[in-house]
């Protein structure tokens, strides 16, 4: 036994390798892609043998752990909380027909959001579901509600989702790890046929619901005893008390202490199905009571009798963002005030909030890397197209295109091409015959681009669709693909897709394979399928952008490496810095010129062409000068 900081990411992996779990899939998204990774990591420490597998996207994911656990294995399944929409079909489904070993679903939650489109709440979406949820607090409590939720799912037969948020999957906390521990032996999978639920109709699936309905009633008393919902400092009475679950509960307390203010606290491990006669009992006992969650309501809207209840249904809880401690502060300042309650500081004066105006620093949106291929690709796209153009885009470090005007929209994954055959056909009813140019990278076009496409080209619309094939993941961590040789282990793939293959499966007539640091050709081959999407017999062209993340493999920029310097005839322009926008390109204070900042540039070269005075030049050609 040893211990060592973990993450919640961490810590759930590691729970998910205790447990015995034999079957883990995942999609990677932010914040939750290191808990695939993690099992992997403490598979191979612990000598366990557990399936892992990165998965073409989250419905996939699911529906592989789901058909282990229907053999009698536990298996668990890991992704970010829009990754739940993605799965939300089978959610839906399995939770009607139950399970057979122990099946765990952990979509992480980004309050915020930090790095997603939405800030919803997959409790909400449990709810709906039908689904028990457990929501830990703190890296140690999610390790140990693995071990809860995969006992809770084999007695009632049923998913349960582990819910963690951004600060718990990155907070790191030290745990005991024993490397020397066994789970036990694993029952063999053993699928057996069972037409009353694998197979269930629709008169079927009425008595399977209405059995959902009794386990969730049953699973709602057993929590109304669980060890993860409990009152701290319940002595302190008083005219107020907190109600408070996950990351919230610990922001409270923090916010608390520096208030110097102590009252009952309720904290709530279960939050789906919630026991609400324990609930009520508590809520009973005070004037007012304010619930606090993230990141939305779900405790709240399940409390009966709400008449005391304070939270985000009636604004005393801010209805979106998350509950930094500065939020905590003023919500319980005002809370308290308004009982009158006496407290040590005000959110106007308070030593914190003082502290922080001093840590501001000037704000600098995220920038795509230097020597990114996908910069090379945008900045040709800009220059042949235009500002008229539409550019539809996705989801991926490609979506900072935007900062380059060569992003327009983007949605969901694999939107930028249902959203260039939209645009397209409304287009097309207004005689507006301006270019369409859609964006889309290689795993998120594995992910959801191919029925998109296949859609695009059977109904006649005509776009440019550029594949962004960096040959990795590349945002969440660089995980494997399908066109990647190996897999989530790091073994060698049976086999893996050729994008190329499947582009041209989908009807596609029009495709060129490319590398967008030829600039001068890629900017010939961008004209070209244009030409083609216009022409009467044209369609869909598709370009593949083919030029490994610089960070994944630098290895071509390596071994022709470009250094480049500025002249001394920069006038500080500005035009390389905003339509190229390279970090590494650095205008001086006073707007001079524009200096290169060795320390990250990577010598690729590529700015060369952002300078259109020919003030960026090749370093040995200025020598030679």
């Amino acid at each position: 036994m040893n211990s060592q900081l973990l993450t919640g990411n961490e810590a759930i992996a590691l729970g998910i390798v205790e447990q015995g779990c034999r079957v883990t899939t995942a999609y990677p998204g932010t914040p939750s892609s290191e808990i695939l990774a993690g099992v992997v990591k403490y598979k191979k420490r612990l000598n366990r043998d557990v399936y892992t597998e990165w998965s073409v996207n989250e419905k996939v994911a699911f529906e592989v752990a789901l058909a282990a656990s229907w053999t009698g294995l536990r298996a668990a399944v890991a992704m970010k909380q829009v990754g739940l929409n993605v799965a939300s079909d089978p959610l839906f489904s399995a939770a009607y027909t139950g399970v057979k070993g122990g099946f765990v679903v952990i979509p992480a939650d980004d309050p915020g959001p930090h790095s997603s489109q939405t800030e919803q709440d997959s409790r909400l979406l449990a709810l709906t579901a039908k689904v028990p949820v457990f929501d830990p607090s703190t890296p140690a409590e999610a390790r140990e509600m693995v071990k809860d939720a995969f006992e809770l799912s084999e007695r009632f037969k049923i998913p349960v989702i582990l819910r963690p948020t951004t600060r718990l999957c990155h907070a790191v906390s030290p745990s005991e790890v024993d490397e020397s521990s066994t789970s036990g032996e694993a029952p063999p999978a053993k699928f057996q046929k069972d037409p009353t639920h694998w197979t269930a109709t629709p008169k079927l699936r009425y008595k399977l619901h209405t059995e959902l309905n009794q386990k969730l009633t049953d699973i709602a008393a057993e929590f109304s005893n669980s060890k993860h919902n409990y009152i701290v400092d319940a002595e302190a009475g008083g005219a107020v008390g907190i109600v408070a679950s996950g990351v919230a509960f610990l922001t409270a307390q923090q916010a608390l202490t520096e208030l110097g203010v102590r009252v009952p606290m309720l904290k709530i491990g279960t939050p789906y199905p919630l026991p609400t006669s324990y609930v009520e009992s508590f809520c009973a006992l005070f004037q007012t009571v304010i619930v606090l969650e993230e990141p939305d309501a779900c405790i709240e809207l399940q409390i009966p009798n709400r008449d005391q209840v304070r939270g985000r249904l009636d604004g005393s809880v801010p209805n979106a963002g998350e509950l930094t401690p500065e939020v905590m502060f003023s919500i319980l300042h005002k809370v308290f005030s308004a009982a009158g309650i006496q407290v040590n500081a005000s959110p106007e004066d308070g030593e914190l909030s003082a502290f922080i105006k001093t840590l501001s620093l000037p704000v600098r949106r995220p920038r795509l890397c230097p020597g990114c291929s996908h910069r090379s690709a945008f900045y040709s796209m800009k220059r042949t197209f235009g500002p008229r153009a539409i550019y539809p885009g996705d989801i991926g470090c490609y979506t900072l295109g935007t900062n380059l005007r060569a992003v327009d929209t983007f949605v969901d994954m694999g939107a930028s091409i249902t959203m260039a055959n939209g645009f397209f056909q409304a287009n097309r009813l207004a005689g507006d015959e301006r270019a369409i140019v859609a964006s889309i990278g290689d795993s998120t076009f594995l992910h959801s681009g191919i029925p998109p496409l296949i859609n695009a080209v059977h109904t006649g619309a005509r776009f440019v669709l550029l594949i962004l094939d960096n040959h990795t993941t590349a945002m969440t961590g660089f995980q494997p693909t399908p066109a990647n040789d190996y897999l989530a282990d790091g073994s060698e793939a049976p086999r893996k897709v050729s994008i190329p293959d499947l582009v041209r499966a989908c009807g596609v007539e029009y495709l060129k394979v490319t590398d967008p640091y030829e600039q001068e050709d890629f900017t010939e081959i961008l004209k070209e399928a244009q030409a083609y999407a216009q022409s009467p017999e044209g369609g869909v062209a598709v370009i593949i952008a083919d030029r490994p993340c610089v960070l994944y493999d630098p290895s071509p920029v390596v071994e022709e490496p470009l250094p480049v310097i500025v002249t001394d005839e920069c006038d500080g322009c500005r035009f390389c810095t905003e339509a190229f926008e390279c970090p590494a390109l650095i205008l001086r204070p006073d707007g001079s010129r524009v200096d290169i900042d060795y320390k990250i540039c990577i010598d690729c070269g590529q700015c060369i062409d952002a300078c259109y005075k020919g003030f960026i030049v090749p370093k040995v050609a200025e020598m030679a000068a």
